[in-house]
């Protein structure tokens, strides 16, 4: 059954939703296509655990620069504009990957491919955002977070048939030329997608990116920035090591592997639909406690030792609904902080910058594998993050059902 939101749309609006939809898929696929190819990688350039962990922060790290850089430019020269660049650039990016010969080129590949993914996610949160209705954004927003999920279920499905079909030091070089034709199905679907009326009312009002740092909005900016860093370190210190944690500590096949994985992202699904409802209905403060709690309390049960292979496989539940549900919630919060002239370079500034301060979350949990192994190390560096974001919440203004044009006025 197609949601009341869908319908309410214009033939602009719902080419927005499958075009956001598609390139956060994308966006999510090729960058956690890592994770899933890394335990190969560990055994075919004999990488520490430490190597392997700059080579998640370093696309993080590039990532928030590039997103940074879209949001500020989608400000200037818009949204759809700049969101045709975007998909093309993460694409080819990905692709070189594949081509790495070494250590050092990979790392050189992985930080391209970084700016892309982090102006992909940038610019489309504003976007969608602007197209759909306060009463709606954040049942808009989750649905088109849950992208994510699949991405990764792709990341997982893709890299999983490589190996199966091809030797190992083919077969994750291949998983990244998989994105190319998406991508250029997505461009030109992109190409007949027309900026939100409110972009065009505020566009002669432009100002500097540096604006959001003005007496106005700093708190705003600093606020929204801690908030995209706690989920940031969470998120990305459980996806990066997780699926290494099930092969080489928890012991599992490639099959029971992949079976705790789907579990996991079938949870994310359901909360990334349930946190956008949560946020619309009962606000965003709330949503992003009540689910940071839940992914402090699921991440450190499934880490605990002795734990049985029942109770585990059922806790990829949990884990998926609240770990990754949250960020459902982020994107209408920043969206909803910054007047639409310095929307882009807001959201852009504060999730990317927590993004990049998120980055240490994979290499940390890397340095810390020798002396606590990786459950635990998983589960200290996601309650740190999380802890954040309940402190975030406490100190971020409540702004369910705000209008865009109200935050223009107000700044």
């Amino acid at each position: 059954m197609t949601p009341a939101w869908y319908r309410q749309l214009d033939s602009n609006g719902r080419r927005a939703v499958w075009s956001t939809y598609s390139g956060f898929t994308l966006d999510a696929m090729n960058v956690q296509l890592y994770a899933f190819i890394l335990p190969a990688l560990l055994t075919l350039w004999h990488l520490s655990p430490s190597s392997a962990g700059v080579l998640a922060t370093v696309a993080l790290l590039s990532g928030a620069i590039g997103g940074w850089m879209a949001g500020s430019l989608s400000d200037r020269l818009g949204r759809t504009k700049v969101l045709r660049a975007t998909i093309i650039w993460l694409a080819i990016s990905t692709a070189f990957c594949g081509f790495a010969r070494s250590y050092e080129e990979l790392l050189v590949a992985r930080a391209v491919q970084g700016v892309g993914f982090g102006a992909e996610w940038a610019v489309g949160a504003v976007f969608i955002a602007e197209i759909a209705s306060p009463q709606t954004r954040g049942r808009v927003a989750g649905t088109i977070q849950s992208a994510w999920a699949l991405g990764w279920a792709l990341a997982a499905t893709i890299s999983a048939i490589a190996f199966w079909l091809l030797p190992a030091d083919l077969g994750w070089r291949a998983t990244f030329f998989v994105g190319l034709l998406p991508a250029a199905w997505i461009y030109a679907l992109r190409r007949r997608l027309r900026d939100a009326p409110a972009f065009f009312e505020q566009r002669t009002r432009s100002a500097g990116w540096h604006a959001i740092f003005s007496r106005a909005l700093r708190g705003r900016t600093v606020r929204g920035s801690m908030l995209a860093t706690g989920t940031h370190g969470g998120y990305w210190a459980l996806a990066t090591w997780w699926p290494t944690m099930l092969r080489t500590e928890r012991g599992l096949s490639a099959a029971e592997a992949t079976l705790h994985l789907g579990v996991l992202v079938a949870g994310s699904i359901i909360g990334y639909v349930l946190a956008g409802w949560s946020s619309d209905r009962f606000g965003r403060r709330v949503t992003l406690a009540i689910f940071a709690s839940g992914g402090i309390a699921a991440v450190l049960t499934a880490t605990l030792p002795n734990l049985s292979p029942k109770a585990f496989l059922a806790l990829s539940v949990p884990v998926g609904l609240f770990a990754l549900g949250l960020y459902s919630a982020v994107g209408p919060v920043l969206t909803e902080l910054f007047p639409t002239r310095l929307r882009g370079s807001g959201l852009g500034f504060c999730y990317n910058i927590g993004r990049g301060l998120a980055g240490a979350g994979p290499l940390a949990v890397g340095a810390s594998i020798t002396s606590l192994g990786i459950e635990a190390s998983i589960g200290l560096y996601v309650a740190l993050a999380y802890a954040l974001v309940i402190v975030a919440a406490v100190l971020l203004p409540e702004t369910r059902g705000r209008e865009l044009r109200a935050v223009d006025e107000l700044c």
